[in-house]
Formats: C-alpha cells, structure tokens, sequence
C-alpha cells in the first residue's frame, strides 16, 4: 500500500489547538452580540420582527407553488394559506410593535400556560418531594405570563435586554474556556522535566 493511500487522522492535540481557538471566536461573537441587543433592543427586535415577517412571507410563496404540483388534492386551501400567511408577513413587516405586540402575548401565554401545568403537577403531588418548587415554579411563571401579557410590547424590550446580558455572560465565559483550553494545550506540548534529569539516553 502507498503511503499516499492512507491519511493520517488528525493529532490530539491539533483538535483541541482547533476547538480552543473555536471556542474564543463563538465567545466573542456571542459577547458583541449581546452588547448590541442590550444597548439596541428596539433595533435588535425590529431584525427579528422583519426576519419573521420574511419568513412567513416565504412559507406563503411555498404554499403557492404547491399548487402547481401534479397529483395535489388541496389546491384551494394551500392557495388561501398561503395568501394569509403572505399578508401576515407583510402586516408584520409594515407594523413592526404589531409584531412586538403578538410576540409578547405569545411568551406570556406560554408561561401562564407552564405555570399552570406546574401548579397541577404540583398540587397533584406528581412532583414527589419536590412538589414545593413545582408550587413556587407555577405561581412564579403564572405571574410573570400575566404581566408580560398585559404590558406585551414593554415586556419584550425588557426580555430583549435581559437576553443581551445573558448573551454577554454566557460569552464571556467562553472566551475564559478558551484561554484556559490554550493553556492547557500549551502544557500539554512543551511539559516541565524534573531538574536533574537528562534529556540523552545512555
């Protein structure tokens, strides 16, 4: 066999050289993502609103061309989803604290919908021992799904901000495992001998 025919794996020590270096860039992305949402929140809603709105509008377009394909038994139903959801996304596009608006009741829904789950399992006994945190889980997400439901489009800037913080913590720490996966690489290939001891074997 040549020696042409068969590649070596990659080094140990390559891979993790390649996934510290990986792990500094996604920190750092991470770390000026989060900067932006948090100082920008109305800015960074208005992408998502506009990424969301583009993707409904793309989903009624794919709804339309369905009706073209052969054997295709619900042409008339695919044509009429797929012009509501044409229309949604252009509504949400053009009426962006409309598109705040149904994101916040969406997130406050869902908590107040997990809380209440909760404070049956809890209730019920379903959680066990730990049944008190279920309790204090429920009432806790029954509350906030109340209040982000109440005041939507507030609410969601502040989730936005909390987001961005969260953002830069979780980057942050990543850039710290990134250095200290370097380090750890940089031991690991040039390791400390014992004084005394000679490098020549006799």
């Amino acid at each position: 066999m040549e020696s042409g025919d068969y590649d070596p794996p990659l080094a140990p020590g390559l891979l993790i050289a390649q996934s510290w270096q990986a792990t500094v860039i996604l920190g750092a992305l991470t770390l000026i993502l989060g900067l932006i949402v948090s100082f920008h929140p109305g800015g960074s809603l208005n992408v998502v609103a506009v990424l969301l709105g583009i993707a409904l509008i793309c989903s009624g377009i794919f709804h339309l061309v369905r009706i073209f394909g052969r054997g295709e038994a619900h042409r008339v139903w695919l044509g009429i989803s797929g012009l509501l959801l044409i229309v949604i996304g252009v509504v949400l596009i053009r009426h962006l604290h409309l598109t705040f608006a149904l994101v916040g009741l969406y997130v406050g829904i869902t908590w107040v919908v997990q809380g209440v789950t909760a404070l049956i399992a809890g209730i019920a006994g379903a959680g066990g021992e730990g049944r008190g945190w279920w309790i204090a889980f429920g009432a806790l997400s029954v509350i906030a799904g109340i209040v982000v439901t109440a005041t939507p489009v507030t609410s969601i800037t502040v989730l936005a901000v909390l987001l961005g913080i969260w953002l830069i913590v979780i980057g942050f720490f990543e850039i710290i495992a990134g250095i200290m996966l370097r380090r750890a690489v940089s031991t690991a290939a040039h390791p400390v001998r014992p004084e005394g001891l000679s490098g020549t074997v006799v």
